[in-house]
């Protein structure tokens, strides 16, 4: 099943690339894909179980003499992924309607790049693990050369190059570490890592090195999440892009980070990352407060919830990083890992389900305004547009962490494990939220409230169409805000599992 699911978008890719101009029938073969898609993902995650172990297995050799293997395999963590891959997927696809230059080329990419995250998702095989990773890189990088605004071309770049600098540093941690054990599983890795053989076999074959593998490992995740300092391409990257496939950038693809960091950092190099803990708590802190302030003083407000979102996954960075402690865990301290972790693996899909809305709404908000993004460019369209900014404002919120709504789960949870193991990095943290909310309510009250210029007068509200097009991800965002536990029983089971396999 996890084949056919990579598959499917991919040879939808072709068929959409042949489409050519026809961009009614290149939306159409995007659409049945996504949707399909979608229906399989979902099955995937209903059918996980609450055992914490990995389902839905496939395992063939390749190319044995190299350690390589066609291994799938997904568990509470990687099915949820695959659910929000195809989620904001299929919202970016419906958020496409004004695709006026090579439509089929366009969602050619856009599924291309959905294939890249499933498989990214699903391999447990570093190889081909790997080429997965950097097959959602390079259509990212065409739809914003290709597509996106004024000064396109220089965010396009910098946005490969910094990633692919964190793929270098990827490729040559886990050559080392072939060359070490002659593997590539990450199963056999994390087994290799919880009992001390590893650090024992890199010692034995490459010298004292585990350290520096385990910050090459960092690096290629920090990069991607972003970590402060090596976020400066995001806002870029972000506010350049075309608004939907910010969507997806903003929605999917920085998640990859966080997975990585959950999949392959703490399980293989936990017990090195243990001992740079302190400073990692540190760049996470900045993250969260920075991240929050940075986008305070933006005046584009593609750049307000480009850094907002450098903010929220923070948050998943500050828990993932104090959960590696570098001394065994007592009752107490395992119940606060559980939590933080439960925290950030909910946070990823919340978050990725509601930027993909506000960016959204802000697609809306671009084809209605006639491309005009600006904080100061609006006011008052609460007036002739109260469904419009009735809508948003749920997603707004949701960014907040208004009780009821999604964020303030898994942001709760963050904190309720981060407090008990580093209470310092999580007061510090608190100032985040803060910002955060006053960067929300200033939105709202310069956006939808105030005098009303005259030339919104007539500004269009929502359609039918539209109202039932993004009403989907807000009952989601409300029933995950009323009723976690429909996603909290399968990812708990998940976390106490990788938590048992662990070694800090």
């Amino acid at each position: 099943m996890l084949t056919v699911l990579t598959a499917i978008p991919a040879v939808a890719a072709v068929i959409a690339l042949l489409a050519g101009n026809r961009a009614a029938v290149a939306r159409s073969v995007a659409f049945v894909a996504g949707t399909v898609s979608l229906a399989l993902a979902a099955r995937v995650w209903f059918g996980i179980g609450t055992d914490g172990t990995m389902k839905f297995a496939e395992r063939a050799d390749w190319v044995p003499g190299l350690g390589i293997e066609y291994h799938l395999g997904v568990d509470g963590l990687g099915a949820l992924m695959l659910l929000l891959a195809a989620i904001v997927s299929l919202m970016v696809i419906a958020a496409s309607r004004k695709v006026a230059s090579q439509p089929g080329l366009y969602f050619a990419l856009i599924l291309l790049l959905e294939s890249g995250l499933f498989g990214t998702f699903t391999a447990l095989n570093f190889f081909h693990w790997f080429l997965f990773w950097e097959l959602s890189l390079i259509p990212a990088f065409f739809l914003i050369k290709l597509w996106g605004g004024e000064g396109r071309g220089p965010a396009a770049t910098q946005f490969f190059v910094y990633t692919m600098v964190g793929s270098v540093a990827l490729l040559l941690a886990f050559l080392a570490l072939f060359l070490a054990t002659g593997s590539m599983d990450f199963e056999v890795l994390t087994q290799m890592a919880a009992t001390g053989e590893l650090a024992t076999a890199i010692q034995a074959h490459l010298g004292p090195i585990t350290l520096w593998l385990a910050l090459a490992v960092l690096l290629g995740f920090a990069v991607k999440v972003p970590l402060m300092p090596f976020h400066t391409w995001l806002p870029a990257t972000y506010s350049k892009a075309p608004t939907p496939v910010t969507m997806l950038l903003t929605g999917a693809m920085s998640k990859m980070g966080v997975y990585g960091l959950l999949r392959l950092a703490l399980p293989i190099f936990g017990h090195e990352l243990a001992q740079v803990r302190t400073p990692l708590l540190v760049l996470a802190t900045l993250t969260v407060v920075a991240g929050a302030w940075a986008a305070a003083v933006q005046k584009d407000l593609k750049r307000v919830f480009a850094y907002s979102s450098v903010n929220h996954l923070g948050y998943c960075l500050l828990a993932i990083f104090a959960v590696a402690l570098p001394s065994g865990s007592s009752g107490a301290t395992s119940l606060s890992e559980t939590a933080a972790l439960d925290g950030v693996v909910l946070q990823m899909f919340n978050h990725g389900l509601t930027a993909a809305a506000i960016f959204w709404f802000l697609t809306l908000l671009e084809e209605r305004s006639g491309g005009l993004l600006g904080i100061d460019d609006f006011g008052g369209l609460r007036k002739p547009a109260p469904v419009f900014c009735g809508l948003m404002g749920i997603a707004l919120f949701s960014s907040l962490g208004l009780p009821g709504l999604n964020g303030f789960v898994s942001e709760f949870l963050i904190f309720r494990g981060v407090f008990p193991l580093s209470w310092v990095s999580a007061t510090v943290s608190v100032l985040g939220l803060l910002i955060t909310a006053a960067v929300i309510l200033t939105v709202i009250q310069r956006v939808f409230s105030g005098p009303l210029p005259e030339r919104w007068n007539a500004f269009p509200d929502l359609t039918a169409v539209e109202r039932l097009a993004v009403a989907p991800a807000l009952v989601l965002m409300a029933v995950l805000g009323l009723v976690p536990q429909l996603a909290l029983g399968t990812i708990n089971a998940t976390v106490m599992h990788l938590l048992a396999g662990w070694r800090f």
